[in-house]
């Protein structure tokens, strides 16, 4: 079966979505270098270039089902943040979004009754529930225990 045109429009969206993500998470990192938190900057340079990887699997599967993949403009990411708090937030609201959209993308796959897709979306889908729960737990830590929480999660997210 070859990538219908929603299909393709969608993996198209998806693909620009974790490109976004992946450029949230850089310009997170350098706020994060700047405050002297190596820790937490060096997690966030690894979340980035998951994301770009997410962005690559969209599109080699894209490509391989038939898909005319375009690589669009990426709109820019905030540059500054108000606190580290706030970073966190952004962080597992975007998590859930990336979600929302996977679950789209899924519906759509069963809608186009694309089984290949659905299987495929399946990796997304798992994906995202570690994405969520890690996000969900730094946001936490950080509730919990306030700006002495940094310094815990510096040392901690530097391990990855």
């Amino acid at each position: 079966m070859v990538f219908t045109t929603k299909l393709t429009d969608a993996f198209n969206g998806q693909i620009q979505a974790e490109m976004w993500s992946s450029n949230m998470y850089l310009s997170m990192s350098v706020y994060f270098q700047d405050m002297g938190l190596t820790g937490c900057a060096s997690w966030m340079k690894k979340q980035s270039q998951e994301e770009m990887e997410h962005a690559f699997k969209l599109i080699d599967f894209g490509i391989m089902r038939g898909g005319k993949i375009k690589i669009s403009q990426v709109d820019a990411v905030p540059t500054e943040w108000d606190s580290p708090l706030a970073v966190l937030e952004k962080i597992y609201n975007q998590e859930l979004l990336v979600s929302k959209c996977i679950d789209d993308l899924m519906d759509l796959a069963i809608a186009e009754n694309d089984k290949a897709t659905q299987e495929f979306l399946r990796w997304f889908v798992k994906e995202q529930i570690e994405e969520e729960d890690s996000a969900k737990s730094l946001l936490d830590k950080f509730n919990l225990f306030g700006s002495h929480a940094l310094f815990y999660l510096d040392h901690e997210l530097g391990k990855r």
